[in-house]
């Protein structure tokens, strides 16, 4: 919401500057439809990695179930990237992010899909199973393809990374995120993390 406010008040400084907080891209060059781009697509896949997976990992195994799959994700995160200093290094940890994330990511999808606005469903649907599948990431694209069609915008694209640049498929068919879809995908974040606390602890309690 800070990003928001900082593109609102029109001051692409401070976006910028925001912007490794949220995604690892090179943020010297995103003008505004790009950084809100950005943090939709961040805000979708963090609400799997940050809220949904770890409380239905916690819901199975308990708090070390949480801490387990919260380790295997920021290692993920820090070193399971493309670049020389850590392919060979980092597989591992993005291999093991995928296998546990892989459900948590699915039930993201279908959360976001049956919370969302009641015209757009059907378009989250199609955008999280059919071009979520043609993703890099088998779950993010499945998360981001249901944001997408569920604020009726396009996600993907062209992301330059430091160790160069990486196209992503297009997710959704709706229009270019505009600032008021970052506030809309939060909304929708919420949502999502309050149903699923809600699967969370039905789980917990069998």
């Amino acid at each position: 919401m800070r990003m928001a406010q900082a593109l609102e008040a029109g001051d692409l400084d401070e976006a910028r500057r925001l912007a490794p907080t949220l995604v690892g891209r090179d943020p010297s060059a995103l003008d505004e439809a790009e950084l809100c781009r950005a943090v939709v697509e961040s805000v979708a896949e963090n609400t799997n990695d940050a809220v949904v997976a770890p409380l239905l990992w916690s819901a199975v195994f308990g708090a070390a179930g949480a801490a387990g799959y919260r380790a295997a994700n920021t290692l993920d995160a820090m070193v399971g990237n493309k670049s020389d200093r850590y392919r060979d290094f980092g597989w591992f940890s993005a291999r093991l992010d995928d296998v546990a994330s892989f459900v948590p990511a699915r039930v993201t999808a279908m959360l976001a899909i049956a919370l969302a606005p009641a015209g757009t469903r059907r378009e989250a649907w199609h955008a999280a199973w059919r071009d979520g599948a043609a993703h890099p990431s088998p779950n993010a694209g499945r998360v981001e393809g249901a944001f997408a069609g569920a604020l009726g915008v396009t996600l993907g694209g062209l992301n330059r990374y430091p160790y160069g640049a990486e196209r992503r498929p297009t997710l959704g068919e709706g229009r270019v995120p505009e600032v008021d879809d970052i506030g809309r995908a939060v909304t929708l974040s919420r949502l999502v993390g309050v149903a699923a606390l809600g699967l969370a602890l039905a789980v917990a309690r069998r």
